[in-house]
């Protein structure tokens, strides 16, 4: 049974204290006294949350007698109600008493009832928070182990063995070996790789293997950020420093001492900034911004990028003492299309983590999904990946996620088979009688897939018979297509 919160109404005008508990009574528990004195003998035999009191009374004031209150029973929420509204009594109830709200008669029931509500939710905030400040203070033992266990678990997810999903015979498998000889180290390392190949996954594999690996781990992106933003957020400021800035500010250099910064599309920093940067890597020490004193800083710089830095150091774009500081090791992404062995696995991680992210659960892919999936270049690499696999998971409605859920980009895909078919389609090679063949052989194949099979509506949208389409998917071979079920196999 749900326990109501106690309000105590003080009122020398005995219509009204029952007015107001008829109005109350479904939502607290009311307690009624016509003077203070009946008023303090309710507070120290209940435990009241809110008192809603007149102010003009016979023994006294509302506001001297919400005064006492204060005195003795600080956590009550305190309430003034009163038909008189000069400002200076008002400002006066408000200052000496403490009061939460000041209700003008006269009130709308509604309104006194909101009120009331705020309040009783307040209470209840001031609570909480008390009960967690002692848990605060009484724990600071637990509060570093549970700490600790964190680390530990972070730690474990970044493995390199088990913390970057691939197959067996894939080509971060040269990655993955890279990062574990240089982790131990404590040497710069640059990552490079096409947007989107899981160049931060690296990074914090590189520090979860690390011997700072209980340290923090920061993470910036400087492509992001104009220079003077980028240095505040590097470097910090003092208050003052700039338009903004009311309070002193640690930077992340600072923040992560003892750790890992890393920087990500370090390849976008202008010149000028380069040069403070390399400051920070030479000497170990970052100045915020409108501060005259140098700070010693100990951080692990990983810095990642998807340009070809040794290019821009030749073309003048980038600094080459820079680029010798952060590239001390320097280990390179592949792109998705280059390890399509790591789709299915990639996928069935990706769709786990979906799942307990958006608390919708199904069995899987389907065969003729996960086959689409494989065909496809994927631009955007695993980034792209993870966005279709979350869309085909919002908007599915079976227990397997089939292909009709792809998007067009990734249906279209021509499957490695057919890139000779596409070659002729597309180039020189081929009569015009091949080339229309090849182009109507993969419309046949795509439009039954988005139709989930059902060869009614396929033939519908082609403009022929059942019959026709039928005698068509046996002329092209693409019966095969037809055939993969729902567990994934032919």
């Amino acid at each position: 049974m749900k326990t109501l919160p106690t309000v105590l109404i003080v009122d020398d005008e005995v219509r009204s204290l029952e007015t107001l508990k008829r109005i109350l009574d479904e939502e607290f528990d009311v307690k009624i006294a016509t003077n203070v004195f009946d008023a303090e003998k309710i507070l120290e035999q209940e435990w009241v949350q809110i008192i809603l009191c007149d102010q003009r009374m016979p023994e006294m004031t509302g506001v001297e007698f919400l005064k006492k209150v204060r005195e003795q029973w600080p956590d009550v929420i305190r309430m003034i109600i009163s038909g008189y509204t000069d400002s200076e009594d008002i400002i006066t109830t408000l200052n000496e008493a403490g009061i939460y709200h000041f209700i003008r008669k006269p009130w709308h029931p509604d309104s006194l009832m909101l009120t009331l509500q705020n309040a009783a939710r307040l209470f209840q905030l001031q609570r909480e928070n008390e009960l967690l400040s002692i848990e605060l203070k009484a724990a600071p033992a637990q509060l570093e182990s549970g700490m600790a266990e964190k680390r530990v678990t972070l730690r474990e997810n970044y493995q390199c063995e088990d913390g970057i999903v691939r197959s067996p015979d894939s080509s971060m498998n040269n990655v993955c070996e890279k990062v574990r000889k240089v982790a131990p180290y404590d040497v710069s390392v640059l990552l490079a790789g096409e947007s989107g190949t899981g160049k931060e996954l690296v990074a914090r594999a590189l520090h979860y293997n690390s011997l700072r690996w209980d340290k923090p781990f920061v993470v910036e992106n400087c492509g992001a950020l104009p220079d003077e933003l980028l240095e505040s957020e590097l470097f910090g400021y003092k208050r003052g420093a700039f338009t903004g800035a009311v309070e002193d500010r640690t930077g992340l250099f600072e923040r992560a001492n003892g750790g890992t910064v890393f920087l990500d599309e370090i390849g976008e920093v202008s010149p000028a900034f380069q040069v403070k940067l390399l400051r920070v890597l030479q000497e170990g020490e970052i100045r915020p911004l409108g501060s005259g004193k140098t700070r010693k800083v100990n951080v692990r710089v990983i810095a990642a990028t998807n340009r070809d830095l040794e290019t821009e150091v030749r073309e003048g774009r980038f600094r080459e003492d820079l680029f010798y500081r952060l590239a001390t090791v320097t280990i390179s992404l592949p792109p998705l299309r280059d390890r399509m062995a790591d789709v299915p696995v990639l996928a069935e991680a990706i769709l786990a983590s979906a799942m307990n992210d958006l608390g919708k659960r199904v069995e899987g892919f389907t065969g003729e999904a996960l086959a689409c999936m494989r065909a496809y270049h994927w631009p955007g690499n695993v980034r792209e990946l993870q966005n279709e696999i979350r869309h085909m998971l919002v908007m599915g409605e079976q227990d397997r996620l089939g292909a009709d859920l792809l998007s067009p980009r990734v249906l279209h895909a021509a499957p490695e088979e057919d890139e000779a078919e596409m070659a002729m389609l597309t180039g020189l090679n081929g009569n015009l009688k091949e080339r229309v063949e090849s182009l109507e052989a993969r419309i046949l194949k795509e439009t039954p897939i988005r139709h989930r099979w059902n060869k009614s509506r396929a033939a519908k949208e082609l403009g022929l018979s059942r019959v026709g389409l039928r005698s068509k998917l046996e002329r092209y071979g693409l019966e095969k297509v037809e055939q993969i079920d729902q567990t994934g196999t032919e």
